[in-house]
């Protein structure tokens, strides 16, 4: 790392075998003294270029040398200033405003990146950024790389398993509190009777009563938990029961109900239904070959039990590649305008146009699937309406007021002894005009060439 950097800051090749093991000081002193030294050889290698000993002095290039020398050591010199040096003594001089130019260039800042643990540092600020996991420093300090990988996966497999118990939660508390003016509160009772669906638990309201919104935010945590753990257990279950119904088939093609396995179809879509609370037949379930059925049943099973997550993972994934698909289609009309000019290098236009669409097609996927992760683990910064329409309705919830209010709206027609009355549809009953026949405002022409045109 340092000596990319380097080489790019002084404009040379650095090796970076130069660098191991030394500190900031001696690092930039090595870097600076190999820039120096390559700088004298490019401008004795200029100079022989444009200025030619065994050419005559009227075909030298001295704008083109002057070019050089700016944009390599960001010098300000013109073609009469060489000139006024000569060339005998222009190397002399042109390496003395070398070597000023370069020790110019600051790289005590890369001091950090020679540190025995700056590439453990780098890892665990990325964790942080990246997934909001704090990690040790020495967590990870004596670890090899594949340990070290092993851990991170296993620490964002755990965060992630957090996320999907907070969502629900986060969900819930948003769509069951009530503002108003005195502030914002939970509606505690439609919170307990949601929770008692949702997470298959006996919750009471005593179980909330006097609590604070932080301690009711807890209680809801430990009942999704518990939901989540079930819901490994079930997609667990329904793994062993799929493996068993096709036990050692290879064939991909091969149907659920062309099993010769007993009663192991009947027992899994029973099961099922038990389980995610569904009505499968056993006959459509056999037309399902392993790969389709082990996916339809752990997709029902994630129904059951985290719906609020999945439905959230499929509106942000095609949220976000909705802009990218229109972000990479713009980028592929500026190139479609652009690539002609490639045909000037010596390319075949289709050829890079291709090339370089596909290119842009594999950064918009990695695009996409970086601000995704990023955003699923940094779900409290999600929009409330994106929240809001992620929403599932565990069971049907009647509002006492409003059934009361029908009540008395049917006691009243009851009691007047009438019927409601029937409102007639509105209905155009004038004479209707023939296309062909003479348009009625008088013009003479039929009704299609005048009025019915106008309309």
């Amino acid at each position: 790392t340092y000596a990319l950097e380097a080489s790019r800051r002084l404009g040379v090749m650095l090796d970076a075998r130069d660098f191991r093991g030394a500190d900031g000081v001696s690092a930039e002193r090595v870097a600076t003294d190999e820039a120096e030294r390559m700088a004298e050889s490019q401008v004795l290698d200029a100079i022989d270029e444009n200025l030619p000993e065994e050419e005559d002095e009227s075909e030298w290039q001295w704008e083109s040398l002057a070019k050089f020398f700016n944009a390599r050591w960001n010098l300000n010199l013109r073609d009469r200033d060489l000139k006024k040096i000569g060339r005998d003594h222009l190397a002399e001089e042109i390496i003395a405003k070398a070597r000023e130019a370069l020790n110019k260039v600051e790289l005590s800042d890369l001091a950090p990146v020679l540190e025995p643990d700056f590439g453990v540092q780098t890892a665990c600020q990325w964790m942080k950024h990246k997934f909001a996991i704090e990690v040790e420093l020495d967590d990870w300090k004596d670890k090899e790389t594949p340990a070290v990988l092993a851990d991170a996966h296993a620490r964002v497999a755990q965060a992630y398993d957090e996320r999907e118990a907070e969502y629900p939660v986060m969900a819930g508390l948003q769509h069951f509190t009530m503002r108003d003016a005195s502030g914002a509160r939970y509606d505690r009772e439609k919170l307990v009777e949601w929770a008692r669906t949702r997470f298959d638990c006996d919750l009471s309201l005593d179980d909330l009563r006097n609590k604070q919104r932080e301690e009711i935010r807890e209680l809801l945590l430990d009942l999704s938990r518990r939901n989540n753990e079930r819901a490994g257990e079930a997609l667990a279950e329904g793994s062993r029961r799929v493996a068993e119904l096709f036990g050692q088939h290879t064939d991909s093609t091969a149907r659920a109900g062309d099993q010769k396995s007993g009663n192991r179809l009947h027992d899994l879509v029973h099961w099922l239904n038990q389980t995610a609370g569904a009505e499968f037949s056993e006959e459509a379930f056999g037309r399902l070959n392993r790969l389709q059925l082990a996916n339809k049943v752990e997709a029902e099973i994630e129904e059951k039990f985290r719906p609020e997550m999945r439905r959230m993972e499929r509106a942000l994934v095609l949220q976000i590649l909705d802009t990218g698909w229109k972000d990479h289609l713009l980028s592929m009309d500026h190139l479609k305008s652009s690539v002609g000019l490639r045909g000037y290098a010596q390319v075949d236009p289709k050829v890079e146009y291709k090339r370089e669409g596909m290119r842009q097609f594999e950064e918009m996927w990695k695009s996409v699937g970086d601000h995704v992760t990023s955003l699923i683990f940094r779900m409290e910064q999600l929009d409330e309406r994106f929240v809001g329409s992620t929403w599932k309705e565990s069971a049907a919830i009647h509002e006492d007021h409003g059934s009361e209010i029908a009540r008395q709206q049917q006691a009243a027609i009851e009691a007047s002894g009438e019927k409601p009355v029937k409102i007639e549809p509105i209905r155009n009953r004038d004479e209707r005009v023939g296309r062909n026949q003479p348009c009625p405002c008088g013009s003479g022409k039929k009704f299609k060439n005048c009025c019915q045109r106008k309309a």
